[in-house]
């Protein structure tokens, strides 16, 4: 196990993480709430005049999250909100200026991703700001609304960017039931906020009212920083001891030359992404670690999950590439996805490590001990749950490199 006297300096590097990930996004959201309230009108007016969200990226961070933002306004988790059409694209199917070239219309909007200056896509981002595309980016790269997370830690700035347009995904929709404040709304019924209201308490208010919405908006931004920073407290406080073991498990497997095999579903396939980005491809001089993205490959999953049933595209693969001395990271909001459970037990059957992080109280996860170390966000809310598991995942990948290795 890890030395009594490390343990104590890991636990002090832990809190201070937190508490600069606290300050950051506290920081952050109280500067830009008025803008991201602004934003979201203009992205409602977008999509009623039946625009698109076209996401461009450069590079393995940037590509998870394009594929977050695109997943997350096709496939809606709140209950009664519309599906929005939102495109991916990604350095790996060519130039981006060719592709946005090829796909982005005057009306769409274009979010970019990437390192500030990345020559990519700002490039690709100028193009579609020439077409008459609102275009968004999360660093300076040349888009007409940049919204830029402080500080130099390229952990912690794409933490926050994934709040932010989390955020933007679920109040553009506030928009949408104030129809009246759409300049190219479209003839589609309106539907009220159904069992969503609980988000959108304002939704009473004369919808002809554009800043009352907006500040209440702006609001709404507020509560919901305030909430992840709740949440992420939560996570990586009760989750410090595990998040030490995980860590040194981890770490003792990849320096006998083991693999972390990462998965999840959805939102949840991104942050498997991620994950392994920052172990391939990690920043601050770290050195490179095995690792597989077991979401990674369509044809794999498409295959398996139409020749044998959506339940085994992570246990089969586990079947195939799983060795003695491997790791499973296993990532989940609800902690009962059934092809995460059949990937736990199929792991646990062939000797492989595991590590899960999960949402509400660890769902059947939990229940049934699945998982050699499992981190908990307790909470109900999917957006908030993601991303306070993308702050778990960082601060993990961080101590891989910190602590004394377990021997298996």
């Amino acid at each position: 196990m890890i030395r009594a006297a490390p343990i104590e300096a890991l636990q002090r590097r832990i809190e201070g993480l937190l508490a600069h990930r606290t300050h950051a996004n506290a920081r952050f959201f109280h500067a830009e709430a008025e803008r991201v309230a602004r934003l979201c009108h203009r992205m409602a007016e977008r999509f009623a005049a039946g625009g698109r969200l076209v996401a461009i990226g450069h590079g393995a961070a940037a590509r998870s999250d394009v594929r977050h933002v695109a997943v997350e306004f096709v496939h809606p988790v709140i209950v009664g909100k519309r599906a929005l059409p939102a495109i991916g694209l990604t350095s790996d199917g060519g130039p981006l200026t060719a592709q946005v070239d090829t796909i982005a219309d005057a009306g769409d909007i274009v979010i970019g991703f990437g390192a500030d200056g990345q020559p990519e896509v700002s490039a690709a981002i100028a193009l579609a700001r020439s077409r008459g595309c609102l275009t968004i980016a999360f660093a300076s790269l040349g888009a007409e609304w940049e919204i830029t997370p402080p500080g130099d830690d390229p952990f912690v700035r794409q933490e926050l960017a994934e709040t932010c347009y989390h955020v933007l995904w679920e109040l553009v929709h506030v928009f949408f039931e104030h129809r009246g404040l759409l300049e190219g709304r479209s003839d589609a019924p309106v539907h009220d906020a159904g069992a969503s209201s609980f988000l959108y308490p304002f939704l009473a208010q004369d919808e002809h009212d554009l800043e009352a919405v907006v500040g209440d908006v702006r609001q709404s931004v507020l509560l919901k920083a305030d909430e992840i920073a709740t949440l992420r407290e939560q996570t990586i406080t009760e989750g410090c001891a595990t998040l030490l073991d995980a860590a040194a498990m981890m770490r003792g497997a990849l320096d006998a030359g083991g693999t972390v095999l990462a998965l999840g579903n959805g939102g949840s396939a991104t942050d498997a992404m991620d994950i392994v980005a920052d172990l391939r491809n990690p920043p601050h001089g770290w050195p490179a670690r095995r690792a597989l993205d077991l979401t990674e490959d369509s044809a794999i999953i498409t295959a398996i999950a139409n020749d044998i049933g959506v339940e085994a595209i992570f246990a089969r693969q586990i079947i195939a590439y799983g060795q003695a001395g491997d790791v499973v990271l296993a990532l989940s909001t609800s902690g009962n996805s059934l092809s995460l459970i059949a990937a736990l037990k199929e792991a646990r059957r062939r000797g492989l490590m595991s590590v899960a992080m999960v949402g509400y109280d660890g769902g059947r996860v939990a229940a049934e001990g699945l998982a050699d170390h499992l981190v908990v966000s307790r909470s109900e809310h999917i957006p908030r749950i993601q991303e306070a598991q993308a702050s778990a995942l960082h601060v993990l990948r961080e101590l891989v490199e910190l602590v004394e290795p377990t021997v298996a």
